[in-house]
């Protein structure tokens, strides 16, 4: 499975500029995608036999039926289908709801559905067959979303008794929606710093770039169109070698 599904106006322009001799590396840079998925579209070409330019009467919708053919099921074995617009729903409308959640709940009602693969593949052909307006994807390592949810958890002190509400830090991954949550003592800078590095730790690497919301303590200068990212979050990113974009 690539690791990003292509438009299917894109899929002809891989074989365009491989025909042309160019490398893995120039035609993912061309197209805005990674180097592994443009290497899986060559050889799901190849094994298809097609190169370009594509013999007559092959268009688009052609093309990608042939390189991603429906899995083979056996004869009389039919498998439940999970209503993607529901699924698509779920993702936006649901606070910290990831594809993996949401697969658990589909395979808890349907034992003999898809594995967890083979549902994001088959959630992913479905969503790039919609017409989705400012639909956004990114390829893997490159950006990681984080924020305070907005929303406290409450946890009791085991000695005392005494009720404490803690803020609760979020990070996502882009590509993957892989999610990271962790309980903080406040939003201060100390407990903002720290929940990122237990993120990177957790997700054993760090993302090319960190996208945090425009929080009051990363700014030390408050401008719209230029804001400054508080000094120590600027060292603590460029220790672990990452971009931060504050979402303005």
């Amino acid at each position: 499975m690539p690791g990003k599904r292509l438009p299917m106006r894109k899929t002809s322009e891989v074989l365009r500029l491989r025909a042309q001799g160019r490398s893995i590396r120039q035609i993912a840079a061309s197209v805005g995608v990674g180097s592994s998925t443009v290497g899986e579209y060559l050889r799901r070409a190849e094994a298809a036999g097609l190169v370009w330019p594509l013999p007559e009467g092959v268009g688009e919708e052609e093309l990608d039926a042939r390189l991603f053919p429906p899995p083979v099921v056996a004869a009389g074995a039919v498998r439940p289908v999970p209503e993607w617009r529901e699924v698509h729903r779920e993702l936006k409308a649901r606070k910290g709801m990831t594809r993996r959640l949401l697969w658990l709940e589909w395979r808890e009602a349907h034992p003999d559905g898809w594995g967890y693969s083979r549902f994001c593949w088959h959630y992913e052909r479905w969503l790039g067959a919609q017409d989705v307006v400012m639909r956004l994807s990114y390829t893997g390592g490159e950006r990681m979303f984080v924020d305070f949810s907005g929303d406290r958890a409450r946890w009791f002190d085991p000695e005392g008794g005494e009720a404490h509400d803690a803020e609760v830090f979020v990070a996502v991954l882009g590509c993957s929606g892989k999610l990271y949550v962790q309980a903080t003592a406040s939003q201060d800078l100390d407990s903002w710093v720290g929940a990122h590095v237990g993120a990177w730790g957790a997700f054993r690497g760090v993302a090319e770039v960190t996208v945090p919301d425009n929080l009051r303590a990363l700014v030390s200068k408050a401008c719209f169109y230029d804001p400054e990212v508080n000094p120590t979050y600027a060292e603590l990113a460029a220790f672990y070698d990452t971009v931060v974009l504050l979402a303005v």
